[in-house]
């Protein structure tokens, strides 16, 4: 039967009507907002290519959390940085007495429902600004990498860290991290890779906000190549057999196939970094007037659920309640 019989339009003619057969919006549950976190106190620095996004000390976070987490938001992934010297090694990272480290604890204790992942990686320590130590031919030396990154993992689960996410691509990260966690007595602490992270363009906004980017060269030689999707669905397969968690495809819209893909062949959690540059490029179409920000965003979160997305790790989390 085709029309005129069939009028698909009837579906969709009133806002009542479509409220019936539109998929719900996300819940607020299930966004985990990447937080900035620096030295100091009252510091809050805004990010100028991310709009509304900010650089905070630990007591402006939990000032800046206290309505997101009113919303339902499920959690939070911190990223920090050293104002101290940065070093071959990336030692800061491990420093028990870094801003991670510190803000983990505090942020558990002001807001117990709210689930603290922390960034694990060495890039914005380093004085090279590369994930790991450089050997003597300028590349990343993988395995010392991961001793590395094993301590960094370490301490910010002693801290109380419900998640730690390694995202610097090594060969064997995963494994390494979760030995190291059980030898420290920390098995119950969450695994989440970024399993299938791509050496992507759209990085730009996060490197400036963690004065990240690396001094010389790139990262194409240990994170995925965009040009290379089964190699890429390859560091899914062996971070779950390491013993992952929960797995992530980052960047998230640029890469929607390879997300329905990784969904389909695990049935561990599926996480999604919807990344700065999708973000970012969100607000420069809408202050051009070239779309409205809110359907915009609405639009793309959608499509990151859609295909498949369990948990969705975006700059979009703390307007939750403005997009729906």
């Amino acid at each position: 039967m085709r029309f005129p019989d069939v009028r698909l339009r009837r579906l969709r003619r009133s806002p009542a009507i479509r409220r019936l057969f539109d998929a719900p919006p996300p819940s607020p549950a299930k966004f985990v907002w990447p937080l900035f976190v620096v030295e100091g106190e009252r510091r809050c620095e805004p990010i100028d290519s991310m709009p509304g996004q900010n650089r905070m000390s630990v007591d402006v976070l939990l000032r800046e959390l206290e309505p997101v987490a009113e919303q339902g938001i499920g959690g939070g992934l911190l990223f920090g940085q050293t104002e101290g010297a940065k070093d071959a090694g990336g030692s800061g990272a491990f420093d028990d007495r870094g801003v991670v480290q510190r803000a983990v604890p505090a942020i558990k204790r002001a807001f117990p429902e709210l689930v603290v992942m922390t960034d694990v990686c060495l890039c914005a320590y380093t004085e090279h600004g590369h994930c790991g130590p450089l050997d003597r031919h300028g590349q990343v030396d993988n395995d010392a990498a991961n001793g590395l990154l094993a301590r960094v993992a370490v301490s910010h689960a002693v801290a109380g860290a419900d998640v730690v996410a390694p995202s610097a691509m090594m060969d064997g990260q995963v494994r390494c991290i979760r030995e190291a966690l059980t030898e420290n007595g920390l098995e119950q602490t969450l695994l989440m890779a970024y399993s299938t992270k791509f050496a992507s363009s759209l990085y730009g906004p996060f490197r400036d906000a963690e004065n990240s980017a690396p001094s010389a060269g790139d990262r194409k030689g240990y994170q995925a190549s965009w040009g290379n999707p089964r190699a890429a669905l390859r560091e899914s397969e062996f971070d779950e057999e390491e013993g992952a968690d929960i797995l992530m495809v980052k960047p998230a819209l640029f890469y929607l196939d390879v997300l329905a893909e990784v969904r389909r062949r695990t049935d561990l959690p599926v996480a999604a970094y919807n990344v700065s540059g999708e973000y970012s490029m969100i607000h420069a179409t809408a202050a051009r007037g070239w779309g409205d920000l809110h359907d915009m965003a609405r639009e793309s979160l959608a499509a990151i659920e859609r295909a498949g997305a369990d948990l969705l790790l975006s700059y979009w989390a703390p307007f939750y309640r403005e997009l729906f």
